[in-house]
């Protein structure tokens, strides 16, 4: 059954850095929005004359919490059309149609096998929502790597929630890995961290978010590794 359309208003819009933002929806249907953590929304925005050229679709970065508002991550994308509008035409108490949940890039109720998380920038936020609902409900886990690559220090989004959880969570690691900026932490790209790691958790499942390319190389990489397709999930950006 296709999700219907519904509105909202943007309640807050917070600058998680120079070319990120953090929006906050609340559902106009008072009753809480439920969706499983990983799922995403579409949203229906003014600019285009056909409709599936106006729709927009955005991984929800927070968890189920009982109410009727959830998180969007949004990176600016200034050659599109979709960012740019929600970025310059966009404010807090504006009103939206969205369509969702959607989506089945979902962690199973029971965890049984260690994972791997591998995302480049807003490619975080559906693992934020599941990390965040490992959290809240005390779910148990085997080990769990968020390998996160990112430019700079700047741009790591989360960052100081990540390192909380990592103190909460006894078998979650938070890797960060920065491809332009010298610093005491990995880094390179994503896919020489993961690779180095996974050789000692040969039974590891893989969810991978984030561009196209990102992700295509990391499908060969994990090809290479032996890794089977059972064990590996995706979500693709653009």
């Amino acid at each position: 059954m296709v999700a219907e359309w519904q509105t909202g208003k943007v309640v807050r819009i917070v600058e998680a850095n120079h070319n990120t933002r953090r929006y906050f929806i609340r559902t106009d249907n008072p009753l809480p929005f439920d969706f499983k953590p990983g799922q995403f929304v579409t949203l229906d925005l003014p600019i285009h004359e056909k409709k599936n050229k106006r729709w927009r679709s955005y991984s929800i970065a927070s968890a189920p919490n009982g109410t009727n508002e959830f998180e969007l991550l949004i990176v600016l994308l200034e050659t599109g059309l979709g960012t740019p509008y929600l970025f310059h035409e966009f404010h807090e108490g504006d009103s939206l149609t969205f369509r969702g949940p959607l989506g089945a890039f979902c962690l199973p109720e029971k965890i049984e096998h260690d994972y791997f998380f591998i995302c480049t920038g807003t490619g975080i936020a559906p693992f934020r929502s599941m990390l965040q609902t490992i959290q809240q409900n005390n779910l148990q886990t085997k080990n769990i790597f968020l390998v996160f690559g990112t430019r700079t220090q700047s741009t790591i989004l989360y960052n100081d929630e990540m390192k909380n959880l990592e103190k909460q969570l006894p078998h979650f690691t938070f890797i960060p890995v920065l491809s332009r900026e010298q610093w005491n932490g990995k880094q390179g790209y994503v896919h020489e961290v993961y690779t180095e790691l996974a050789v000692h958790y040969p039974q590891a499942h893989f969810m991978l978010c984030g561009w196209r390319n990102m992700v295509d190389d990391a499908k060969v990489h994990l090809a290479e590794m032996g890794i089977d397709k059972d064990q590996i999930k995706y979500e693709l950006y653009g």
